[in-house]
């Protein structure tokens, strides 16, 4: 705290603690008031002007320091000035006193409390942008809500001032009125309380619901105006509970949850089963990864007490299993599966006709036409290709398509380019380096993997570069040219000019969602860049709902899936409830070797959002099972709330980092500390140690020197 604040903070403890201390409290008791009455409509009488501004001034601070009096003070505006200007001055004196009070807290506080409640605050402040007048208001007409907390509590937010200031004046204006009218009768009063009947609290309390009521009237209001021009349509009885549209992650898991709650679901997918996951991303490119993994193994036997030896292998076998492995897992995500889990799935094209009539076209010829009372889409993401002059004259595959256009070549290609430094990129990358060929990595950014901390992207560019990529970082691609044979991509980095030959070009800049083709035009439900829902999942039609990809703000497999549940229990069950969903705890992991897995904040966002934390890292060479594998690369780095040991992020590099990292996720899901951590056994020798030694580490850091210094005291006695 900066010597002005620490000014202002002592200013007002001194004004709070000499209203105490001189007992400045019985000049704001109701006997004193009845007693003086007289007098001071005297004084009232014989100069009005300068009364008023006196009571109006007192009327503030007394509000702006959140001193008790308001309530008696009010009684006074009443009793001395009636009723119109009684309202008038404490209308307007209590608005400004709260809103001072408001500005105080958050000139003193908010830093205070960002610092340590960043994440939770920053929820609080995208509510209260969202609906903050809303619900400011609804509070302020139910006095039960203590006003000094209220002030304190709405200045730790981003809610605008003029907002503050007229919101709270509407909302007051209604007790107001009843207290300073109670004033006027001030002789027949014996206490506040009997003001404050429960018959009035009662009425304020209902008065304070209605908000809400009005809220949900509103509600039906806009639900009924955004389907009035579908009113003819709407069938009297529905085929279907649900549709579902897509069956990648998203699409599967909704399908499957609305089949176990005996729901009558169909899910139309117009391609493969199992999504981009299972055919394209996923499961291809991990598959992709071991052999490439292996390749470096037998390349780098020595580490391990073995000969190096050059890997000798037919790039089309090593596709091949690729393909394999594809198919051992299609039967989880197969048309027979979720048959068989009654689900009906059709394979075709969906479009949505109106808001309850699906459109399909099926693969095999012919149209069927489906009602149903709520739809899901879940129709995914594909990879975005940059409008690159020249790229498709040279040609270029995607994380999509690398796999079947891979799949016909015999031998890896030997001169590749891929364009994004993103996590596919790099994983891409480093696979095909390791199987052979010389890569080319194109990034427009400062580094790669530009969401991770600056140690976290060295480390990275630093493992690819000793696989033998070449990362060219601060590159921005201008151009493709194809002469004769020959391919070339131009880029651009400190003002000239440098060209690139390849055989093969991948792009892997992002993917984006599916939005087109679906009838989300027709119905004018929003889009930008993703289907625009809110926090339900719901677009503009309550009962059509968008998950996985293409509802974003994550692009996760296991973010679509997580979605999903909340997308099928709230469109079969949400008449009675619904679910908002959760993003509190996302985990990702990023497979190049070493793997790069991350839940909550790392240092690159605490520092942005201004959230302080300690950092505790705990290095992978010093565990020993790591150190038998020769796998030593890496860290544990915890984030945690200064002086606790709540866990706001966690940063894992090193083999396996994904699978470690599942302790963390399920340690800030369930509100666990690294004390709980430290406390829990790990079995030796295991990577799973680590993340117990990161805890010892920070163990170690708070150490009560205090208790710890009379221990030893207590130990030399027993000793003598």
């Amino acid at each position: 705290m900066n010597s002005r604040k620490l000014l202002i903070a002592v200013l007002l403890l001194a004004g709070m603690a000499g209203f105490f201390v001189f007992n400045l409290g019985r000049y704001f008791s109701l006997a004193f008031i009845k007693d003086n009455q007289l007098s001071l409509a005297a004084i009232f009488a014989e100069k009005p002007a300068l009364a008023m501004l006196v009571y109006f001034a007192l009327y503030v601070a007394v509000t702006a320091l959140s001193l008790p009096g308001a309530a008696i003070m009010t009684l006074v505006g009443g009793a001395i000035f009636g009723l119109v200007w009684g309202t008038v001055l404490v209308s307007f004196a209590s608005t400004i006193g709260a809103t001072l009070a408001m500005l105080v807290a958050r000139y003193l506080l908010r830093e205070v409390v960002q610092a340590r409640f960043g994440r939770r605050l920053e929820e609080l402040n995208e509510g209260i942008e969202k609906d903050g007048a809303f619900y400011l208001f609804t509070l302020r007409l139910i006095p039960l809500v203590p006003f000094f907390a209220l002030n304190l509590l709405m200045g730790l937010t981003r809610i605008r001032t003029w907002t503050y200031f007229w919101v709270s004046q509407l909302g007051m204006f209604a007790g107001t009125v009843v207290y300073v009218n109670a004033g006027t009768q001030l002789a027949k009063i014996d206490s506040p309380k009997s003001v404050a009947s429960p018959g009035l609290i009662g009425s304020l309390v209902l008065l304070g619901l209605l908000p809400l009521l009005i809220r949900k009237v509103l509600d039906l209001f806009r639900r009924r105006k955004v389907y009035a021009r579908w009113k003819a349509v709407r069938p009297a009885r529905f085929d279907r509970n649900l549709i579902v549209i897509g069956a990648g992650a998203g699409g599967l898991v909704t399908a499957y949850i609305a089949a176990a709650v005996k729901a009558r679901v169909t899910l139309v997918e117009a391609h493969k089963m199992g999504g981009d996951c299972l055919n394209y991303g996923c499961v291809p490119s991990k598959a992709l990864i071991r052999s490439a993994k292996l390749a470096h193994q037998m390349r780098h036997g020595a580490s391990y007490g073995l000969a190096d030896s050059v890997p000798v292998f037919s790039f089309r076998a090593v596709m091949r299993r690729v393909q394999d492995v594809i198919h051992t897992v299609e039967p989880h995500d197969s048309v027979e599966r979720y048959t068989s889990l009654g689900v009906e799935v059709l394979q075709g094209h969906a479009r949505i006709v109106n808001p309850w009539t699906v459109e399909i076209v099926l693969n095999d010829g012919g149209t069927q036409m489906l009602t149903t009372r709520s739809i899901v889409i879940a129709a995914g993401a594909q990879p975005f290709v940059p409008p690159l002059p020249g790229l498709k004259e040279v040609g270029y595959v995607t994380s999509d398509t690398l796999w079947d256009e891979f799949s016909r070549l015999d031998v890896v290609p030997q001169r590749l380019v891929v364009l994004g430094g993103g996590p596919i990129g790099c994983e891409l990358a480093q696979s095909f380096a390791r199987l052979g060929t010389q890569v080319t990595q194109v990034e427009m950014a400062p580094r790669i993997m530009v969401r991770e901390d600056e140690e976290v992207s060295a480390l990275a560019q630093g493992a690819l570069a000793a696989d033998g990529v070449s990362v060219l970082t601060s590159h921005k691609a201008l151009r493709c040219e194809k002469l004769g044979e020959a391919k070339t991509l131009v880029v651009e980095h400190q003002g000239s000019e440098k060209r690139i030959e390849f055989d093969q070009l991948i792009c892997a800049v992002g993917r984006v969602a599916r939005l087109s083709g679906y009838g989300l035009e027709e119905l004018g439900i929003p889009t930008h860049k993703t289907v625009k829902t809110n926090e339900y999942l719901q677009t503009i039609y309550p009962n059509i709902y968008a998950a996985g990809d293409v509802a974003g703000p994550y692009q996760f497999t296991h973010v679509a899936a997580h979605q999903a549940w909340y997308a099928a229990v709230n469109a079969l069950f949400g008449d009675f409830r619904k679910f908002r969903v959760d993003y509190s705890v996302i985990p990702r992991s990023t497979f190049i070797d070493p793997e790069v897995a991350r839940v909550g904040l790392n240092e690159q966002e605490a520092k942005e959002k201004g959230i302080a934390c300690e950092v505790t890292k705990y290095d992978m060479g010093e565990l020993d099972r790591a150190i038998a594998d020769s796998e030593t690369q890496g860290f544990v780095k915890v984030l945690t709330v200064p002086g606790k040991d709540t866990i706001l992020g966690v940063t894992i590099i090193g083999a396996h980092a994904g699978d470690l990292l599942a302790e963390y996720v399920l340690a800030m899901r369930h509100g666990l500390g690294l004390n709980r951590i430290l406390s829990t056994i790990h079995a030796y020798p295991t990577r799973a140690e680590a993340n117990k030694y990161a805890a010892g580490q920070w163990k170690r850091a708070h150490q009560p020197g205090r208790l710890l210094a009379w221990a030893r005291r207590y130990h030399a006695w027993r000793r003598a």
